[in-house]
């Protein structure tokens, strides 16, 4: 009774000792068992009929790594030997010490286990054993494994040591261990500490975009126009298009990208890039390489017809049917209509034959009346005052009209003769050029344009000797010459806006500069926002 008590006391102590540290695993489990006295008194081993069943509950505590405490209790039946014909009963409790030689994340965790413990026989005999073995845990997850133990106990009494052979099922409920919860946290630290400058969630050192925010599924990357091809490897990144065509569209379905395509609405050939093969006017070049496409003209002269044959194309020659020189705009290098030996070109009097001494003009001649005879007359042909050489001062501010910017609106000298334009009106025409937006990769106006622009057409009647300048410009995302065109067809959408709000085409006039005047980097996604524009400059209208 003695050993009894100090054996369970032991037990007890180890017990409550393990408990205290909550960083270990806890678990419990449940097995049969069947044990074999026979074999161990001079039985047959292989008559498996002849092992009596038991049953076990055991508690499984984490002691340090690769060890752990099983403390099992169990209860059933086993008889000596064949002559032992009555089963008896029994219960037994155990400490073992269960030891792996594989880590945790192994299937198959093969252990050795040694311990001690008693068999308390319900017909009087108390045994004290010690227990030796071995087994394998079969991990079906992080917290369940099946278990099969078996083991040799040898008894501290005459024909009661054993064989006991168990399978069963063990599952966790501790916490994880405080070393895998560490190897966690430092993976989780190590993670944490990698900069991520766009905030995506991806490491700046596998993120393919790291100073723009992305996705997983890009390394990082955006897909600004979410055609499935993230912005580093797509061609035309702000507008939907093709795979196969590197990310830009296909508006006119001809097997060309509208970026390479010369004719991108028009479906066409790609050996005649893109562009239909017509030639309307017959000459023998086709229409998107004809200047002149509906008329007749020669290759030399980009299908331009020249009427008077002086190697000038008639849309650009100054005297179109007399015969010309080029370095003239095609008109003749010498005309003198008057025939005063002076040639029109230097003649202050083309059409009145004068003399050297007077220009070209005849002696005395006031042509226009106001007291200033032609020879000293700057403005020969228009009335004006003799302080300014017979120049005139239509707006009467002090500058004659020839140095005044501004003819017919006085202004200051320091402005050129112009009206001084107001910081309201300078500041709208800089709201414009941010304001002012359009459909992605198009030059289709977005409505909220339309109040901004409006603003612009009251600011033209407001200054009516102005002129207005419309310059648009994008980033450099994607083709040159598709930023080019998108840059003037954006352009042209506002001044065509503004003739529709009343604002004569004379006073104004567009260009597009694509990607060539940058006002910031293109590199960021901000300066590729600031670069994005529409400028809209007021200019005096001598100097359109």
């Amino acid at each position: 009774m003695k050993k009894l008590i100090t054996l369970i006391l032991v037990m007890g102590c180890c017990t409550i000792l393990f408990s205290q540290n909550p960083d270990y695993d806890r678990g419990i489990g449940f097995k049969r068992v069947f044990t074999d006295y026979r074999s161990m008194q001079g039985g047959d081993f292989s008559k498996f009929r002849s092992y009596r069943p038991a049953w076990e509950v055991g508690y499984h505590h984490k002691l340090i790594d690769n060890l752990n405490l099983h403390v099992p209790l169990r209860a059933g039946v086993f008889s000596t030997s064949e002559e032992d014909a009555n089963n008896r009963s029994f219960f037994s409790l155990d400490a073992q010490a269960i030891y792996y030689w594989q880590k945790p994340d192994w299937v198959f965790r093969p252990f050795l286990m040694a311990g001690a413990g008693f068999v308390k026989e319900f017909d009087g005999d108390f045994v004290p054993q010690i227990p030796l073995g071995g087994g394998v845990y079969v991990k079906m997850n992080d917290r369940a494994y099946i278990q099969w133990q078996s083991e040799f106990r040898l008894a501290f009494m005459e024909d009661r040591s054993n064989l006991q052979h168990g399978i069963g099922f063990i599952y966790l409920l501790g916490p994880a261990a405080q070393k895998e919860m560490m190897e966690e946290k430092k993976e989780k630290e190590m993670e944490v500490s990698k900069p991520d400058s766009d905030g995506d969630g991806i490491p700046d050192e596998e993120d393919l975009c790291p100073n723009i925010a992305g996705e997983a599924e890009y390394i990082g990357c955006p897909d600004s126009d979410g055609d499935g091809l993230h912005d580093v490897i797509d061609k035309c990144p702000e507008t939907a298009g093709l795979k196969e065509m590197s990310g830009c569209p296909d508006s006119d379905g001809d097997g060309l990208s509208d970026s390479e395509d010369k004719c991108p609405n028009l479906a066409g050939i790609a050996s005649n890039d893109g562009c239909p093969a017509e030639d309307d006017d017959n000459d023998g070049l086709p229409n998107h390489l004809d200047d002149c496409p509906f008329d007749v003209g020669p290759e030399a002269l980009n299908g331009c017809p020249d009427s008077d044959g002086d190697g000038v194309a008639d849309k650009d020659d100054d005297c179109p049917n007399v015969r010309g020189s080029k370095d003239n705009m095609g008109c003749p290098k010498v005309m003198d209509s008057d025939n005063d030996g002076i040639a029109d070109n230097q003649d202050d009097c083309p059409d009145q034959a004068g003399t050297i001494e007077n220009n070209g003009c005849p002696e005395g001649t006031d042509s226009d009346g106001d007291g200033v005879i032609d020879a000293r007359d700057d403005c020969p042909n228009t009335v004006g005052l003799i302080a300014f050489n017979g120049c005139p001062d239509t707006d009467g501010d002090g500058i004659e009209d020839s140095k005044d910017s501004c003819p017919r609106s006085a202004g200051p000298a320091d402005n050129g003769g112009c009206p001084e334009i107001s910081k309201e009106d300078k500041r709208t025409l800089e709201i414009a050029m941010r304001a002012v937006q359009f459909s992605t990769g198009r030059s289709t106006l977005k409505t909220e344009s339309f109040r901004i622009l409006n603003q612009v057409a009251e600011i033209m009647r407001k200054y009516p000797d102005y002129n207005l300048m419309i310059s648009g410009h994008t980033d450099n995302s994607g083709s040159a010459t598709v930023n080019q065109r998108l840059s003037e067809k954006r352009a042209q959408t506002c001044y065509e806006y503004l003739i529709s709000r009343g604002i004569a085409s004379k006073r104004m006039g567009y260009t597009g500069y694509g990607e060539t005047r940058p006002v910031a980097d293109n590199a960021t996604a901000e300066g590729r926002y600031l670069n994005r524009r529409v400028e809209f400059d007021l200019i005096p209208a001598s100097q359109k």
